[in-house]
């Protein structure tokens, strides 16, 4: 996008509410970066129910991000959530993906989850709304620089690992969670609602977050204005198609609200 466009907000005459995202992948993103308790942390943890999916067709993405590091050295960053995509059956699949510091995908381990799309990354995977599931990244118990991903459902117990990834690294670093929506900004709304968010040291110590700050893709980048991030009760409630209550920089802590 040029300097003129993005001092335009974007697009011309766009006001960021109704029609699709401007963004370069045609959707609409908004974060919650942690605030990471002092440590030395190897495997990052978050709960997420998805409360609304999509009305339309749409690919939503739901995810808990981290990046690898060894001894202050970068070694990529990778995703793993639940994707609301028609392509697969009942439109549910899992993610799990990343890239590395010169920009190429991460490689990794087959998985055994089948893929509709044939992608390495994206598989099936039969989640419900409604329904908590346990998000983990994780050193890969088969190997040093393998990243495992899984998905646990905190009502079974059942837990379903996607695959591991390769990539250099001894701990994880700048963890978040996002919500990347493919919708029009004026689309029915879509929610999710994520609790519990943890870290874990290699000895199993582990430590609550207990809060985070926001951000959202800005409308000179494309996203739309219509998303908001607010506590409700013991979670933090990511939402579209709806005013915003909680501006970029704010400090959310489980239970209360405070400027950052």
């Amino acid at each position: 996008m040029s300097r003129w466009r993005r001092l335009l907000g974007g697009s011309p005459g766009w006001n960021g509410t109704t029609g699709p995202p401007r963004s370069s992948n045609s959707a609409s993103s908004l974060h919650l970066r942690w605030d990471v308790p002092p440590g030395a942390w190897t495997a990052v943890e978050a709960t997420l129910t998805v409360d609304t999916p999509p009305a339309v067709p749409r690919l939503v993405f739901w995810a808990l991000q981290a990046s690898f590091v060894d001894r202050g050295r970068r070694g990529g960053g990778a995703h793993l959530g639940l994707q609301w995509y028609p392509p697969h059956p009942g439109s549910t699949a899992v993610n799990w993906g990343g890239y590395s510091p010169a920009g190429p995908e991460l490689q990794g381990t087959p998985s055994m989850l089948p893929s509709a799309t044939g992608n390495p990354n994206t598989r099936d995977l039969a989640w419900e709304v409604g329904r908590p599931y346990r998000l983990r990244i994780a050193p890969s118990p088969d190997g040093p620089d393998a990243w495992r991903g899984s998905v646990t459902d905190l009502i079974t117990g059942e837990e379903v690992v996607v695959r591991d990834l390769f990539a250099d690294g001894t701990t994880l670093e700048v963890p978040l969670v996002w919500s990347e929506v493919f919708c029009d900004c004026d689309h029915p709304g879509v929610g999710a609602t994520w609790s519990d968010l943890a870290v874990v040291a290699a000895d199993g110590t582990r430590a609550a977050v207990e809060a985070v700050v926001t951000s959202y893709q800005s409308m000179a980048d494309g996203g739309c204005v219509t998303t908001d991030s607010s506590v409700v009760g013991q979670g933090i409630v990511q939402r579209t198609n709806v005013a915003r209550r909680t501006p970029a920089g704010t400090r959310l802590t489980f239970g209360q609200t405070s400027r950052s």
